[in-house]
């Protein structure tokens, strides 16, 4: 276990579950459930179980770390990596990279976004354990790939081919969100996976990946080699961080690199990303109302998700397929077919009234 280690990606808005998700207080550290856990803790207390506490690191945003202090007082100031500024995943990545192949360089990675909902733990982390011995052997990048249950267009799509075995399979492409009409071809033909969005490597094949697809950002980093070792690494972050290229770690490596495999996964996934996912995971009524943190009567409405704050009532009539969620002072009723808009809702809000409702 001591080659192992687990990196949280934990620094985004959360945009598209506004209004409870805000700039002060994202998703992740959010108790959706009432499971007395926010998001970030309950991932946390998942890899726990396979990873010392010591080898645990949470990458987030600058102004989120009383947030992640408050809510993992285990961890230690080194263990959390705060970004001055959101520059994508990439240099998230290649930042909690180089932290630790300074304390160890034959480290074995798990990097994994801090709000994705896993219903069967103990498979979910016998998957992460065979993906953690087949990089420590091979040098190659791993994704974990979900066998999809209908033609999603909120998730990105992986293709394989048939090298490999029935578990781990050679990646052929990578497709971003499609729309409704490809997702069906993709579902139907049996050749494509969900893409979980949950990595597994050893931390020099991904930085030999990173100097081969993404060179500019390893240089920047590689006039801070000695400050990595002491641990002090602040105000070089800080002045390097808003240089380095605002992309993705599937757009700017996954998608290029020529030894990426795919772990196929089965334990009950959702990335937990929009009001629909948490509808499609929430208990229903008769007329399929999903109802969170709040008491609700319906009267003529069926497929809606309520979620209104401080126990409040919600007495609803007439609506189908809308999203009613209320958070302090914002209130927000929605189409759930139309529920890509929101990102834009909240810019627009913002433009009109400034940053206090987002």
């Amino acid at each position: 276990m001591k080659d192992n280690y687990c990196v949280i990606m934990g620094g985004g808005i959360g945009s598209r579950f506004w209004p409870f998700s805000r700039e002060t207080m994202p998703k992740q550290f959010l108790d959706f459930f009432g499971t007395g856990r926010s998001l970030l803790q309950q991932t946390f207390d998942r890899f726990n179980q396979i990873v010392p506490t010591e080898n645990i690191f949470i990458a987030t945003n600058e102004l989120y770390k009383d947030l992640v202090n408050k809510q993992l007082p285990e961890l230690k100031d080194e263990q959390i990596l705060l970004e001055p500024t959101r520059r994508n995943t990439a240099p998230c990545v290649a930042y909690a990279s180089y932290r630790i192949r300074a304390i160890n360089p034959n480290a074995n990675i798990v990097v994994t976004p801090a709000d994705h909902l896993i219903l069967q733990e103990h498979h979910f982390l016998k998957n992460i354990q065979t993906g953690l011995n087949f990089v420590s052997k091979f040098p190659s990048l791993l994704t974990l790939g979900v066998k999809p249950s209908r033609p999603e267009t909120g998730y990105g799509y992986i293709q394989t081919d048939d090298e490999g075995n029935d578990r781990i399979q050679k990646v052929k492409a990578f497709t971003e969100k499609p729309n409704y009409e490809l997702a069906k071809v993709f579902y139907e033909s049996g050749e494509f996976y969900w893409n979980s969005g949950i990595f597994v490597w050893n931390v020099n094949a991904i930085l030999d990946a990173f100097n081969k697809h993404i060179p500019d950002i390893t240089t920047r980093f590689d006039q801070g080699l000695e400050i990595f070792n002491t641990g002090d690494e602040k105000n070089f972050i800080n002045e390097i961080y808003p240089l380095l290229q605002n992309i993705s770690i599937d757009y700017g490596v996954m998608e290029k690199a020529d030894n990426v495999y795919m772990l196929v996964a089965d334990f009950g996934w959702s990335d937990l990303g929009t009001w629909g996912a948490l509808f499609d995971l929430s208990e229903k009524d008769h007329e399929h109302n999903a109802i969170l943190k709040c008491k609700s009567v319906f009267y003529e409405s069926k497929d809606n998700l309520v979620a209104l704050s401080g126990e409040k009532l919600a007495v609803i009539q007439g609506l189908e397929d809308y999203i009613i969620a209320e958070s302090d002072n914002i209130l927000l009723i929605c189409k759930k077919s139309e529920e890509q808009r929101i990102k834009q809702f909240v810019t627009d809000v913002n433009m009109k009234y400034g940053d206090e409702f987002v």
